[in-house]
């Protein structure tokens, strides 16, 4: 079975909102980090944000005032809700869990992983 569902995504213009959900079993859920990563056409994976398990949140410089992220815990569920959408945000939008939200995110500290949704806004 798939640890992490990823689901919201789709296709909206500039300056459109989406909002992304993430679905994960409770022991996943609980992992000291969870955190948005997107890769877009030609490019590396990066982390978009991400959530310590103390409620702290970190958002990369692009995204930052745009995205925001929360959780649900009774339901187990992770968003971005993404507004003002630009063209730069287009891509795959990956969960991942792991256990610390390093100084530096990096994709090798991720244990957990959705399949990703997609995300275009043209």
């Amino acid at each position: 079975h798939v640890q992490l569902v990823e689901s919201g995504g789709g296709s909206v213009q500039p300056g459109g909102s989406l909002r992304l959900s993430c679905e994960a079993s409770g022991y996943i859920f609980r992992s000291s980090c969870m955190a948005w990563f997107r890769q877009g056409p030609g490019k590396e994976r990066e982390w978009v944000s991400a959530l310590r398990s103390d409620g702290s949140t970190r958002y990369r410089d692009s995204v930052k005032g745009r995205f925001t992220i929360s959780k649900d815990t009774a339901k187990n569920l992770f968003y971005v809700q993404m507004n003002s959408l630009k063209p730069e945000d287009t891509g795959m939008y990956y969960c991942a869990a792991g256990p610390y939200c390093y100084t530096k995110l990096s994709v090798r500290n991720f244990t957990y992983w959705g399949q990703g949704t997609q995300v275009t806004v043209s």
